[in-house]
C-alpha cells in the first residue's frame, strides 16, 4: 500500500443474460472473463461466486437489465456480495441498461421510487462505482452515494448518420422530456429540431397532439432513450406522415427493450431504419427488416481502460481514446 504507483490487477466478470456483450468487451481489453459458478437451486434460490481469486483486484462486472430483469438483478446482488467478501479492491458495475430506470419519481400517490431502491441495493451489495448508458433521467445519478458515469451512445449514432450523408435532416424528439438530448444530437448533425407534443392518459399509452417545428418535406430522425412497446414512437411516425415529412423516417434509440407488440408495431410503421445499440440482447425472434444494431462493446472497453488508469472519460466520449 506504500507504493503510490501500484496498479491493481483488472478482472472482468460477467453476470446476467447478456454474456455476448461481456465477451466482446473482454476481447477488446485482451483479457479473459473470470469464470463464475452461477446456479439455481431446486427451491428457486440463486447462487453466484467467482471461480478464481479477486483479492486486491479492480473488478468490473458486466451486466444489463433484460427481459429477465428480476433474475438478472438478484444474480448481480449475490455476485457483488461474493466479490466484496472475497476482498476485491474495488467493484465497478458496468450496466448499459439500468434496471427500473423509469420508476424514478412519485407521479401519483403511494408509488415507489424503484430506481432509488435499485441504487441502494447495488450499493449495499458491495459496488463502488456504476457505469451506465443513457439513464432515463439524469437525476438517477443522485440516487447513489458513490460515483456514477452516465454515458451517451450519441457518438456512435452521429458517426453512423454522418456516413449516410443525408440531406435536409430534422431530429425529432417523441416527447418534451427528451428534447434536450435530441437538441444535442441535432446540433452534432447540423440538423434542425422538432418536438412531438403528446398527452399520455395511462402507462404505455400515448396520444400524439401536435408537432412543434418544421418537418414538411424533411428527412426525420426520431431520437429517444429507449423503445419499449413502441407505442409512442410509432404514433410519432404517424404524426410525421400527416405533417408531410419525407417518407424516409429513421428511429434511433439506445435501449431496444422491445416489449409486447413492439416488433409488430415497428414493422407496420414502415420506418426506413430502426437504429439501436446492443445494450440489451435482441433475440432472433425480435429482429426484423430495417433493424440496425450498433455495438457498445468497444466504447465500454475504452471506458473501463480509462477508469482503471484514472484518466478522464472525455476523450472516450469524443472518440479520441486509444487503448494501450
Amino acid at each position: 500500500m506504500g507504493n503510490a504507483n501500484y496498479h491493481h490487477p483488472l478482472k472482468l466478470v460477467s453476470t446476467g443474460s447478456h454474456p455476448e456483450l461481456a465477451e466482446e468487451v473482454a476481447r477488446y481489453l485482451g483479457v479473459e472473463l473470470v469464470p463464475t459458478d452461477d446456479r439455481v437451486f431446486a427451491c428457486g434460490e440463486l447462487y453466484n461466486k467467482p471461480m478464481e481469486t479477486v483479492r486486491g483486484c479492480d473488478v468490473y462486472v458486466i451486466t444489463t437489465a433484460t427481459e429477465n430483469v428480476n433474475h438478472d438483478m438478484m444474480e448481480l446482488f449475490i455476485l457483488l456480495d461474493a466479490l466484496k467478501r472475497s476482498f476485491a479492491y474495488t467493484i465497478h458495475v458496468v450496466m448499459p441498461h439500468f434496471a427500473y430506470s423509469r420508476q424514478d419519481r412519485v407521479a401519483s400517490p403511494r408509488e415507489p421510487i424503484s430506481a432509488k431502491l435499485m441504487a441502494d441495493l447495488i450499493e449495499t451489495a458491495g459496488a463502488d462505482h456504476v457505469v451506465t448508458l443513457r439513464l432515463h433521467s439524469d437525476q438517477i445519478q443522485g440516487f447513489f452515494n458513490f460515483p456514477v458515469d452516465n454515458l451517451a451512445a450519441e457518438r456512435l449514432f452521429i458517426n453512423y448518420f454522418k456516413a449516410k450523408e443525408l440531406e435536409n435532416m430534422v431530429v425529432v424528439s417523441p416527447d418534451a422530456g427528451g428534447a434536450k438530448a435530441a437538441k444535442k444530437f441535432a446540433d452534432s448533425l447540423g440538423a434542425e429540431l422538432a418536438i412531438v407534443h403528446k398527452h399520455r392518459p395511462g402507462h404505455n399509452v400515448s396520444e400524439v397532439m401536435n408537432i412543434v417545428g418544421e418537418v414538411e418535406g424533411k428527412t426525420c430522425i426520431l431520437y429517444d432513450d429507449m423503445i419499449d412497446t413502441a407505442g409512442s414512437v410509432t404514433a410519432a411516425k404517424k404524426a410525421l406522415d400527416s405533417a408531410g415529412a419525407n417518407s424516409d423516417v429513421y428511429l434511433v434509440a439506445t435501449h431496444p427493450v422491445f416489449s409486447g407488440s413492439a416488433v409488430e408495431r415497428l414493422t407496420e410503421a414502415k420506418l426506413k431504419e430502426v437504429v439501436v445499440t446492443n445494450s440489451i440482447p435482441i433475440p432472433e425472434e425480435k429482429k426484423f427488416p430495417g433493424l440496425k444494431v450498433i455495438s457498445v462493446g468497444e466504447l465500454l472497453a475504452d471506458v473501463i481502460t480509462n477508469v482503471h488508469d484514472a484518466r478522464s472519460l472525455t476523450e472516450v466520449m469524443r472518440g479520441e481514446n486509444k487503448r494501450k
